[in-house]
């Protein structure tokens, strides 16, 4: 988890007398803020997902397990399937594994995706990304059945 604290300290003489009362200084600076690491992968996940020619998130074996997950009521789609996140005080660390569609260029999606997600996380979070490692554990052949996305059920 992230943690940002500001610590307070009196006013001691020549200010504005009504701040030393309340706290002082800036009202949105007291306190601290943390992030947990989920929520860093699910920022993350969402915006891997967006990036054109990324088919799927995960190992075969979380998809299956995923999948099945899927179709049990409550069990909802995981955002965070196939992202690790680790997550310091001001810093970010991200392992993404993805499957990308057959016929594109590996290296631009990977390279598509570092964007996408450092973007959506720094811009949601202020935390600096300082990497984010890319798997790419499949790849997607036009021919093959994927039961994702299978929306047919087999009784009616």
């Amino acid at each position: 988890m992230t943690e940002t604290s500001q610590r307070n300290t009196p006013d001691s003489g020549s200010g504005d007398k009504s701040l030393s009362r309340r706290g002082g200084g800036d009202p949105g600076s007291r306190g601290r803020t943390t992030i947990a690491d989920g929520v860093v992968e699910k920022i993350a996940g969402m915006a891997a997902r967006d990036v054109s020619g990324v088919h799927a998130m995960g190992s075969g074996l979380s998809r299956t397990f995923g999948a099945v997950r899927d179709r049990v009521p409550g069990g909802g789609k995981s955002v965070t399937r196939g992202v690790k996140a680790e997550v310091g005080e001001s810093q970010a660390a991200l392992d993404l594994e993805i499957v990308v569609e057959y016929g594109v260029s590996i290296s631009d999606v990977a390279r598509d995706v570092r964007e996408n997600v450092v973007t959506a996380v720094e811009r949601m979070t202020g935390l600096e990304v300082v990497e984010v490692n890319i798997a790419v554990s499949d790849v997607k052949l036009p021919d093959e059945d994927d039961d994702e996305d299978e929306d047919t059920q087999r009784v009616q």
